[in-house]
């Protein structure tokens, strides 16, 4: 079995100055900070990452 290496991807939300975050979605999802890869990523779960976006995408009143 091959470990394939995640596909990351920009935030289209992310500054032109370069302080971006990237994203790689799979199993699970992983982010990074696009200065700093070095530093490595954050694991979250599917389920607990659609409901980080769900939380960012509701309107409040």
């Amino acid at each position: 079995m091959t470990k394939r290496e995640p596909r990351w991807h920009k935030s289209s939300y992310s500054a032109q100055e370069g302080r971006c975050v990237e994203v790689a979605e799979g199993s699970s999802v992983l982010v990074r900070d696009t200065g700093h890869r070095a530093l490595g990523h954050i694991p979250y779960s599917t389920d607990a990452w659609a409901s980080f976006l769900l939380t960012l995408t509701t309107k409040r009143p």
